[in-house]
């Protein structure tokens, strides 16, 4: 199912026979940097490889899999248009694809992967000499910027710190602009209904998207979602028309509720950029230049700065040097099925967890604070299995990638690593989401008086306060849970085994 596309190709690719090779991978879709930046199209080859087995070892969102093919395909038209030939070859695994083009012209170049998967695959190909690899330059920093944290633990804070220093973003006079490096504080606020959440963008798509959604849908009906063709950022001019809206219409108002929550408004102020950030498509530096020139309020600014610069960057070093991250780490020893609630299907009568869960599966997307404070939240709160919940923010969002969602997951989400990159587990009972959002109106628990997350956060502490009782910003939370009387703690008891027996079951729960 690819007639329109390969028909597309050919009535622009160039014709000519490429003197050097350029290997780009399907989350490389730019040649702004890299290898192919200071090319010349009339002498350069780009090899690449559509590869059906990797949207099949996992059941991801078939969103993330239009997302993915649609804008590598377009990437195929672009580079053509620009005077690049361009070799488009499907292949049963990217290795295969790169060693016969290897045989064929002796050699090949690529920007190292930002999967790990993708550069274990590819590695005997550079051990053997063929597969050229050069830094991957759509990154911010070095290796060098994150080697001044030393051994672990690692903190965020410290790495964005130093970043902003050496590049000088949001700094004048060797200070931060504003007096502080993190404005975090002032971006708490809860959104009432104003500023009016903008609506998010769509977007057109040409015969080259449908066919791809068409594909999707063929070759793997039985994942879950579906394709949402107007609002899937399809090639470079999408992107660039959803980075026009970001900065126009979410920036403004983005920094004082960043970490709000709303059961009518999945996107509040977020850009959404992130998943074609992730593909190549805005690169992440030119999107924090562009911020920080913006006439927009200085907590707007930074905390964008902060997500990008900081977090992202953060993530992917710290997954670069915790090769365990690959398979099962579990300090806390958490056992827990993942429910079928994440699934959708089987709501849990937590308004909170059942909305996001459904903006889930309808868009492959949710804010970082749904991510963290609900979705993450109630899994802890549940003792899942931190690998079962890695393995599904894989699958069900967009911009879900390994060096992305295992540092989030196991290492902040989960504490499934311990204090490596974080200072504390992360959970809350239903005061968090009460103040932050608007899910506890429709809901059938009250939140005060029957809402199951505050017990279940008295028992998370309670059984895992030998591993807490060494963490530091657990000493309050465990100081709190000393003031509970021993009826009380058998009351939280009871309330996580029924509620965990009850999602196990998929059955919902009732107050």
């Amino acid at each position: 199912m690819s007639k329109v596309f390969r028909e597309a190709l050919a009535a622009v690719n160039p014709t000519h026979v490429p003197e050097r090779w350029v290997y780009a991978a399907y989350d490389q879709c730019t040649f702004a940097v890299g290898p192919l930046a200071d090319a010349d199209p009339a002498r350069t080859g780009v090899l690449l490889v559509e590869c059906p087995g990797k949207p099949a070892r996992r059941p991801y969102h078939k969103q993330k899999l239009a997302l993915i093919l649609a804008n590598l395909r377009h990437f195929a038209l672009e580079l053509a248009q620009a005077g690049y030939h361009v070799r488009w070859r499907v292949a049963d695994s990217y290795r295969d694809a790169v060693a016969a083009l290897i045989d064929e012209v002796g050699s090949v170049t690529m920007m190292e992967a930002a999967e790990r998967e993708l550069r274990e695959e590819l590695q005997p190909l550079v051990d053997a000499g063929g597969l050229r690899v050069v830094a991957n330059a759509t990154w911010c920093t070095t290796d060098a910027d994150f080697d001044t944290l030393g051994a672990p633990p690692w903190r965020m804070d410290a790495f964005y710190r130093g970043v902003r220093r050496r590049t000088g973003v949001l700094m004048e006079g060797g200070k931060p602009v504003g007096g502080r490096f993190s404005h975090d504080g002032d971006n708490r606020e809860p959104w009432r209904g104003e500023p009016a959440a903008p609506a998010i963008p769509t977007f057109t798509p040409d015969a080259v998207t449908r066919e791809v959604a068409a594909l999707v849908d063929s070759a793997f009906p039985d994942h879950p979602g579906a394709v949402d063709l107007l609002h899937l950022p399809a090639c470079q001019e999408d992107a660039e028309a959803l980075w026009r809206w970001a900065k126009a219409s979410c920036l403004p108002s983005f920094g004082p509720y960043e970490d709000a929550l709303s059961r009518t408004e999945s996107n509040l102020f977020h850009t959404r950029v992130s998943a074609v950030m992730h593909l190549g498509r805005i690169l992440p530096r030119r999107a924090v230049d562009e911020v920080c020139a913006l006439d927009v309020p200085i907590n707007s600014r930074e905390g964008f700065v902060r997500q990008v610069l900081g977090w992202r960057e953060y993530v992917r070093h710290v997954h670069r040097k915790s090769p365990d991250m690959a398979g099962s780490p579990n300090v806390l020893g958490q056992r827990t099925p993942l429910p079928p609630v994440f699934w959708g299907g089987a709501p849990s009568g937590l308004a909170c967890l059942d909305g996001v869960v459904e903006d889930v599966w309808r868009e492959g997307f949710s804010h970082h604070i749904t991510r963290l404070m609900v979705l993450s939240n109630t899994a802890q709160l549940l003792d899942v299995d931190p690998r079962e919940l890695t393995d599904w923010f894989w699958v069900a969002y967009i911009d879900a990638y390994d060096w992305v969602v295992e540092p989030n997951v196991l290492g902040m989400a989960t504490f499934a690593v311990g204090d490596r990159m974080t200072t504390k587990p992360y959970v809350a009972g239903s005061g968090y989401v009460h103040r932050m959002g608007d899910y506890c109106a429709p809901c059938r628990f009250h939140p005060k008086k029957s809402c199951p997350l505050t017990p279940m956060y008295w028992a998370y502490l309670a059984r895992h306060r030998e591993s807490l009782s060494g963490v530091d910003r657990a000493v309050r939370q465990l100081l709190g849970l000393d003031r509970r009387s021993e009826t009380q703690r058998a009351a939280d008891r009871r309330t996580y085994e029924r509620v965990r027996e009850a999602l196990g079951r998929g059955e919902a729960l009732e107050p």
